[in-house]
C-alpha cells in the first residue's frame, strides 16, 4: 500500500507540474490585463468572474477569455495531451522524477510568464504614462484647468486603442512562450 501511494503522489506530482506550466499561459495574459488595467481606470469597474463568481476587473476577465480562445486556437491543447501521453510512455508507474531540476525549471517557466505579460503591456503602459506626463505638464502650464475628470476617460480610451492595434501581435507572442513551455514539459518527461 506504501508503495502504490508513493506511486500515486509521483504521478500526481508529474501531472500537477504539466498542469501548472501549460496554466502559465494564460495567466501571462492575465498579468498583462492587471499592468494595464490599474493605471488605465479599469480597476474601478468590476464585474462578476464567469469562473470564480468574485468581482473582477473588466480587463482582466476579457484577457482570461481571450488567453483560453487563444489557448484552444493555437493548438496547446493538443500539445499538452501529448505531453499527457509521452509521460505515460517514458515514466511509468514508480518512476521518480528528480524534483530539483523540475522546480527550477517552474520558477523560469513563471518568470517568462511575468516577462511575456510585460511585453503585452508595455506599449498600453507606455501610452498611459506619457498621458499622464502629458496631464501634468498642461495643467501645470493653466493652473485654472481641471484636467482630473478628463485623465480617466482619455486614459482608458488610449488604453483600449493601443490594445486594439498590438491584439494581433498576441498570439504571435503567446504562441512563442506557449511553444517555450511545451519544449520544456518535453525536456521534463523525456528526462529518467
Amino acid at each position: 500500500a506504501g508503495r502504490l501511494v508513493l506511486w500515486l503522489v509521483a504521478d500526481a506530482g508529474v501531472g500537477i507540474f504539466i498542469g501548472l506550466a501549460a496554466g502559465f499561459v494564460a495567466e501571462a495574459m492575465g498579468v498583462a490585463a492587471q499592468m494595464v488595467g490599474l493605471p488605465a481606470g479599469y480597476a474601478w469597474a468590476s464585474m462578476v468572474d464567469p469562473q470564480t463568481q468574485a468581482d473582477s476587473g473588466v480587463l482582466l476577465v476579457f484577457a482570461q477569455l481571450a488567453a483560453g480562445l487563444l489557448f484552444f486556437a493555437l493548438g496547446l491543447d493538443r500539445e499538452v495531451v501529448r505531453v499527457f501521453a509521452r509521460s505515460l510512455e517514458t515514466l511509468p508507474p514508480g518512476t521518480m522524477v528528480r524534483a530539483g531540476a523540475s522546480v527550477e525549471l517552474a520558477g523560469r517557466l513563471g518568470a517568462g510568464m511575468f516577462t511575456t505579460g510585460l511585453r503585452l503591456a508595455l506599449p498600453a503602459v507606455a501610452l498611459i504614462a506619457l498621458v499622464d506626463v502629458a496631464l501634468a505638464l498642461i495643467g501645470r502650464l493653466n493652473q485654472q484647468l481641471q484636467l482630473l475628470t478628463l485623465s480617466f476617460p482619455l486614459k482608458m480610451l488610449a488604453a483600449v486603442a493601443v490594445l486594439a492595434l498590438t491584439a494581433p501581435l498576441f498570439p504571435r507572442l503567446l504562441a512563442d512562450y506557449g511553444g517555450q513551455i511545451m519544449a520544456a514539459l518535453r525536456a521534463v518527461v523525456e528526462q529518467r
